[in-house]
């Protein structure tokens, strides 16, 4: 660690309500019996919190076994039970663990869900959900996420305002009916009806939030240094991310936008001379998140930028709420597709690298993640053109397995000197 560094307040504060919300739903599911929902990340979450349904998100679940380093234990029981060895842990980890027991598991373990949701992405995870769901005898509600039929260059520009336009009408209506469907379910499992004008309320509230959120990401972007290791940027974000609309979530994007804001104010950045900015392409190295701090020292290199903040900022914002299930399905619609596909992610990378002083970017290529592997070739390609040079490292975000530190270390140490600084 860089002795002049200290922590956010915000991140201890991310940490502990996030192990104390955990605690009081083990609490309330197995205890007093109350339901709750295993959904994917790309889903409305917001839609059961108004039904007064806690949601766990299972990228989230993943990250937590992951980040305690129990993801291999895991997946070494999933492997002895005929699950093959190529399956995207970052999809499919939380997943699995509700079926799998370990000795000492994080937090006590994930209880049995009474309902899972999520868009049909991958077709291991998608086969996976309807197992799990099957094995409790619970409701399964798969989404299916229509394509795209045009593109829009500078997708940022029209998403809060015009996403009916950029996302076309047919498309939001589609999503929109399943919704419903999918809202019926969810009533019956909740045992009441969905407050549209509660919905409505809070997808406000979720507005403020990411506002908070886009102030913090051009503050970080456009600092004279970079005031937040990457690693505190994904801990604060993410986590008001999975309670997003929430009064706690509100206050926190808050209290993270001024401890960033009051960094800037007084000219601290994280490393005394920052040499080198780096981005971060993919998801995030959920098992190994201290690896984005290992080049500080030695180079003066600095990982400012990840989909996490951004997208928070740039996706998820939508104004006109007259109908808050529409604007749900319009939000969703395209999530993985621009932090991913072609020719969404690499416009808007190439346009947030610019604006950060980028001087390379690192992409994470996951084998076990086939929805968004081959955009990483178009992303690649957007950047080099840009004149933004780009290292791949293959690794699984969630299998501390598949992870060997020396050889990444050595691959990034290269790549800075002789791709970055030269």
């Amino acid at each position: 660690m860089t002795a002049a560094y200290q922590p956010l307040e915000t991140t201890a504060e991310a940490r502990t309500h996030s192990r104390n919300w955990f605690s009081a739903l083990r609490a309330a599911v197995i205890e007093a019996r109350q339901p709750y929902v295993l959904s994917n990340a790309e889903m409305p979450h917001e839609i059961f919190e108004t039904l007064g349904l806690p949601v766990v998100t299972g990228e989230w679940w993943g990250g937590v076994i992951s980040a305690k380093q129990k993801a291999g234990e895991y997946l070494d029981a999933i492997n002895a039970r005929g699950f093959h060895k190529g399956l995207g842990a970052y999809n499919t980890l939380g997943l699995v663990s509700t079926i799998i027991d370990i000795d000492d598991p994080p937090w006590g373990g994930l209880p049995p869900p009474s309902m899972i949701a999520a868009p049909h992405r991958e077709q291991s995870a998608e086969l996976i959900n309807g197992m799990v769901a099957e094995h409790f005898g619970i409701p399964y509600v798969g989404i299916e996420m229509p394509a795209a039929g045009r593109f829009h260059p500078r997708w940022w520009e029209l998403i809060r305002d015009r996403w009916e336009e950029l996302y076309e009408t047919e498309r939001i209506d589609l999503l929109t009916a399943q919704y419903h469907d999918m809202i019926a379910v969810a009533e019956t499992v909740a045992g009441r009806r969905l407050d549209v004008d509660a919905l409505r309320r809070r997808l406000e509230t979720v507005n403020a939030q990411e506002e908070y959120f886009d102030e913090a990401r051009d503050l970080i972007l456009t600092a004279p240094a970079c005031p937040v290791r990457m690693s505190e940027q994904m801990s604060n974000v993410m986590t008001a991310q999975w309670h997003r609309g929430s009064q706690w979530a509100l206050d926190h994007a808050h209290a993270f936008r001024d401890e960033v804001a009051e960094r800037v104010r007084l000219g601290r950045g994280v490393v005394a001379r920052e040499k080198v900015r780096l981005m971060w392409g993919g998801v995030g190295l959920w098992q190994n998140t201290r690896f984005y701090n290992m080049f500080e020292d030695s180079h003066g290199a600095v990982f400012v930028w990840s989909m996490y903040l951004a997208l928070a900022a740039d996706a998820y914002i939508k104004y006109g709420l007259d109908d808050p299930v529409r604007a749900l399905a319009a939000r969703y619609l395209h999530v993985g597709e621009l932090a991913h596909a072609p020719p969404w992610a690499g416009n808007w990378m190439v346009h947030e690298a610019k604006r950060g002083r980028i001087d390379g970017c690192v992409l994470l290529s996951s084998p076990g993640q086939r929805h968004q592997l081959a955009g990483n070739i178009f992303q690649k390609q957007a950047l080099e053109t840009a004149g933004i040079p780009v290292l791949e490292l293959s690794a699984d975000p969630n299998d501390n397995r598949s992870w060997d530190e020396a050889a990444m270390r050595a691959r990034i140490t290269q790549f800075i000197e002789e791709r970055v600084t030269t």
